[in-house]
């Protein structure tokens, strides 16, 4: 599934072509995705301006009509949601190029035809992914986002408000980086890595990186520094392709040839001073891979 780096990664792709066209009409090629599309989907959509495409954790949020108080269109991208441009772009150098990543068109459900003859089809073969419709101004409201903690790419994630949320906590340090409620996007992959950077076990108890006054401890400094790190990097890289991730572009991601130690088990740990061994083991069903050596 689709982590942060690679939602970022699509949405870097998808801005500079989307913002400031128009949705002239919304086909729907079935009433359903992993959900039923909410009453009224594509009529609410028909005929609205894009001003900016963002993304909310692993979600791409489109506001149209800003000015009039527009709806605001949430996607999610489940396992094998992907996009892809048809018609014409005359898109300058900068802005890249697009084209047909390949998927199946048979599982082409939803195509939002844009003006100038531009059409952007969202194929989804397992239709994990969803979407649906937010109001401006109170999208911090929404169900889908109500319980949402703190982004790891701005500057709201720091040493001193983690502690807030580290204190007192038992649980593995790995499931509370996973808990979408203290940081929202941070996923199985780049949790891994960001805890080999930060030479940190993921079994370790979260509570311990926070000292006694309730200030961080440098563990948990370095973990911060870590995960900014390691989401910066997968950006830069496009993110990872393991199976079905593919760019706007049709292009895969790189990041998955820089992993460190997610999904190589019995490799050496690459770290230069570090003899140890890369290990896995099993934290609330998902694989952990980590050095049992250097990370303590």
């Amino acid at each position: 599934m689709p982590e942060l780096p690679e939602v970022e990664t699509i949405r870097r792709g998808l801005a500079p072509v989307l913002e400031g066209r128009s949705i002239e009409k919304v086909e729907l090629r079935r009433p359903d995705l992993r959900f039923p599309l909410p009453p009224g989907f594509a009529a609410a959509l028909e005929g609205r301006r894009i001003d900016h495409v963002g993304r909310r954790a692993k979600y791409l949020v489109v506001e149209t009509d800003t000015a009039a108080g527009g709806p605001i269109l949430i996607m999610h991208l489940g396992m094998t949601g992907s996009f892809r441009f048809e018609g014409s772009l005359n898109l300058t150098p900068a802005e890249g190029r697009y084209f047909d990543n390949k998927k199946k068109t048979v599982h082409d459900h939803v195509v939002f035809h844009l003006d100038g003859g531009l059409d952007l089809v969202f194929n989804d073969a397992r239709r994990f992914g969803f979407m649906a419709l937010g109001e401006a101004g109170h999208l911090e409201e929404h169900p889908l986002f109500a319980h949402l903690g703190l982004e790891p790419t701005g500057n709201a994630l720091s040493a001193p408000l983690l502690a807030t949320k580290f204190a007192g906590r038992k649980a593995p340090l790995k499931a509370v980086l996973m808990d979408q409620r203290v940081i929202a996007g941070l996923g199985n992959i780049y949790v891994c890595e960001a805890l080999w950077r930060a030479r940190l076990s993921p079994r370790r108890a979260a509570g311990t990186l926070v000292r006694q006054d309730g200030e961080p401890s440098a563990r948990l400094t370095r973990l911060v520094d870590a995960v900014r790190a390691v989401i910066a990097d997968a950006v830069a890289a496009g993110g990872s392709s393991l199976r079905d991730y593919v760019q706007a572009d049709g292009s895969v991601g790189r990041f998955q040839e820089s992993f460190a130690v997610y999904d190589r088990e019995d490799f050496p740990c690459p770290r230069p001073t570090c003899s140890g061994v890369v290990s896995r083991i099993v934290q609330s069903g998902r694989s952990t891979f980590y050095c049992p050596v250097c990370q303590r």
